[in-house]
């Protein structure tokens, strides 16, 4: 499995950057990557996305502490949104309190919680296990 698209949804600059640089190196990557400042903006172009009846993101990165619109915030709204195919969220976050990560695995559809600052080894381990949950989903 290729995943087509990421979202990376969070305010930093130098994480959004360094985040595309690694995606760029991985293989299983495919080449769209989305990128929204907070969680309004993305909000905002995801629910447009999804009334247009195009394809969401297979992954979105989420950061919680974000202007206009935090990470939780965002994902008390998307989560309300009619999708037939639901994207994988992790959570990537500076935050290591453990009420945060307890309460990010009370939504569905965040499958990880992941510690800033990403690496090659934790992109490439994510994918790996990505697309044996979709090999085993599809050999059913």
């Amino acid at each position: 499995m290729k995943i087509e698209t990421v979202c990376i949804i969070d305010d930093d600059p130098i994480f959004v950057y360094g985040t595309k640089i690694l995606l760029n190196y991985n293989s299983s990557f495919g080449s769209s990557v989305i990128v929204h400042e907070n969680g309004k903006e993305a909000l905002d172009d995801l629910s447009a996305t999804v009334k247009c009846g195009e394809k969401l993101p297979d992954i979105i990165f989420l950061d919680l502490n974000m202007p206009i619109m935090n990470g939780w915030e965002f994902l008390d709204e998307f989560t309300k949104l009619p999708m037939e195919k639901r994207p994988r969220v992790y959570i990537v976050s500076f935050s290591i309190d453990k009420q945060d990560v307890q309460k990010a695995y009370t939504y569905e559809i965040v499958k990880d919680f992941i510690e800033k600052p990403l690496s090659f080894e934790i992109l490439t381990d994510l994918f790996k296990t990505i697309e044996a949950e979709y090999e085993a989903e599809f050999s059913l």
